[in-house]
């Protein structure tokens, strides 16, 4: 009998179910069930949008990312040999699409910004997807509406390989170990990052 690979501690009940349901599903499609390889297909493909609408910082690159990994995923998904790893294989397809199209945009900047040197918003207000909860008052869903345009442009403002961490980590629910795999990081490189983050998040959200 083999023995069961051990958690890491770090990682919370979602984490560790949304890695096995992955597994799980491809598993099947590699099995040949193609029901399963369309709900991989599905769930990759609003993972992937979120996270790309938050890293790649244009719609159209979002958009190109997303496509990019989702056709990567059907292509490739019978031939993944550690189906556990998948959700960071998909992060990681979805960051490298990011950069390859921010890279054919001649109004990027030239260099990235530091925490330590004044930032600039983003130009135009972000694509969001807001889902309205039918239980909660107009009042309460503007204010909520209200919170995540001021969380939406203050992670904008982030320098990309500050917020790359923090969507990962904070949004995505990612351990640090993931992450670091996603990014090719050492985790102390990852926690670093993930600490000046917060605290410029922290100023932009409450500047008193």
């Amino acid at each position: 009998m083999t023995n069961a690979p051990k958690r890491n501690l770090s990682e919370g009940a979602g984490e560790t179910r949304d890695r096995d349901d992955y597994a799980a599903l491809i598993r099947a499609a590699q099995s040949g069930d193609h029901g399963a390889l369309e709900r991989l297909l599905m769930r990759a493909q609003e993972v992937a949008y979120r996270f790309s609408l938050l890293v790649c910082g244009h719609a159209d690159d979002a958009d190109d990312a997303m496509q990019e990994a989702l056709l990567k995923t059907y292509r490739y998904a019978t031939r993944i040999r550690q189906p556990e790893a998948f959700r960071t294989w998909l992060y990681r397809t979805v960051k490298n699409a990011c950069l390859i199209g921010r890279r054919k945009r001649v109004d990027e900047p030239a260099r990235l910004l530091s925490l330590d040197e004044p930032l600039v918003g983003p130009d135009g207000q972000p694509r969001q997807v807001d889902a309205v909860d039918p239980g909660r008052g107009p009042e309460e869903a503007a204010i909520n509406s209200r919170l995540r345009r001021r969380l939406s442009e203050a992670l904008q403002s982030l320098p990309a390989p500050y917020r790359v961490v923090v969507v990962l980590r904070e949004v995505e629910g990612l351990s640090t170990r993931e992450v670091a795999a996603v990014l090719r990081m050492s985790e102390a490189n990852v926690k670093t990052r993930l600490h000046r983050a917060r605290l410029h998040l922290r100023r932009e959200l409450d500047p008193s």
